[in-house]
């Protein structure tokens, strides 16, 4: 599994396409409102779907072996303000949960930033 995250953007996914060679058409793009497609070599967007309910980052943790050969993509949510909303912060440590799991699980991890990529792991 691959992890890549950066802010909003930043070219997280022209650069997963780039680097990776993967077409639109291999992309699943995430909602609150649907289950990831686990088909789509690319999975971009997890912070969307983790926004659906309480439990939705325990979706990766069942998942994991069917996301080994996955490229997840993720908005990094965790800088900036403080939301004042219950729900948003709850969303917030929800996908950095999430994305410390995902991160340990991944055989590579890439920051973007400004198109630029950083491997992290």
């Amino acid at each position: 599994m691959i992890l890549v995250y950066g802010g909003a953007w930043q070219g997280k996914l022209d650069w997963v396409k780039k680097e990776y060679g993967i077409r639109d058409d291999e992309v699943f793009r995430c909602s609150d409102k649907e289950m990831p497609d686990l088909s789509a070599k690319v999975i971009y967007g997890i912070e969307e779907f983790l926004k659906r309910e309480q439990d939705s980052e325990e979706f990766f943790r069942e998942n994991l072996e069917c996301l080994r050969d996955k490229i997840i993509v993720c908005r990094d949510i965790s800088q900036g303000l403080v939301p004042v909303e219950p729900e948003e912060r709850q969303w917030r440590e929800r996908t950095g949960r999430t994305m410390i799991f995902l991160a340990g699980k991944a055989d590579k991890v890439f920051r973007i930033f400004c198109g630029l990529s950083q491997e992290i792991k």
